[in-house]
């Protein structure tokens, strides 16, 4: 059976030419759409229609379209990447719209990640973060070595999962208080669960919690509304988790 078409479509979009621009919302009508298209090739088919008429196209951030990058950082009709949920922008479809719908596209509103550029917000406070202690520094022997350690098969999957955080920044942008604690929570339960990371666990928790508090990101109040934005399903338990890391690093100093 051959995809529906959408014959119009109205895409309201958040238009900002630099971070000091005022910014603006710009609506543009697309026509016959392919509800079988992704959401980003019916942006690109829109930017398509920009560059013939002589404007600028709209600027946004995209890398695999695959569900692994999370580069793609859209709030699309309210919803952190969309309509739909445990995907990201680019697995969106447009057979989750109308004919004749409204489509509002902004980028992530937080005040760490300000806006470059149309939809491209700077996500490198989630880089430094990282930085600051989501890593394993000792040595822990070559890949042989890693294999023999016993691990229980709830720990093992349990950081897995939380491994699995690709760091989009959809929690973020959904929050009320714009909080990296469940990207934070991630990163650090994704060590907390295996013995490698033991050696550095309280100087791991003590210095990205330091670093989230730095950058500007808000505090964590427990609505649970980043994880129904997460792309990857990761769980608020994890915050939970790095909580309790980072009290038994702060009563042990």
């Amino acid at each position: 059976m051959a995809d529906k078409i959408l014959k119009k479509i109205y895409v309201k979009v958040w238009r900002q030419n630099n971070p000091s621009d005022k910014g603006r919302f710009e609506t543009y009508e697309v026509e016959n759409i392919s509800q079988g298209s992704s959401f980003l090739e019916m942006i690109d088919i829109l930017n398509d229609q920009l560059i013939r008429e002589g404007k600028d196209p709209i600027a946004f951030d995209h890398d695999c379209r695959e569900g692994i990058c999370g580069m793609c950082s859209m709030y699309i009709n309210g919803h952190a990447h969309g309509p739909d949920s445990e995907i990201t922008t680019c697995q969106l479809h447009m057979r989750k719209f109308e004919d004749g719908e409204t489509i509002t596209v902004e980028p992530w509103r937080a005040g760490a990640f300000p806006v470059i550029k149309d939809l491209i917000v700077d996500r490198v406070a989630f880089d430094k973060i990282q930085q600051a202690g989501g890593y394993v520094s000792v040595n822990t022997g070559g890949v042989p070595d890693g294999n023999t350690i016993p691990i229980a098969q709830v720990d093992a999957e349990e950081a897995m999962d939380a491994a699995a955080c690709i760091g989009c920044g959809a929690c973020v942008a959904t929050c009320k208080n714009s909080s990296a604690m469940l990207f934070v929570a991630a990163k650090v339960s994704q060590f907390a669960k295996l013995p490698q990371g033991k050696v550095e666990a309280k100087r791991r928790a003590k210095a990205m919690v330091a670093k989230m508090d730095e950058l500007g990101f808000g505090g964590c109040t427990n609505t649970g509304a980043c994880e129904l934005a997460c792309p990857k399903n990761i769980s608020i338990s994890h915050i939970a988790r790095l909580n309790r890391e980072y009290l038994k690093a702060k009563f042990s100093d």
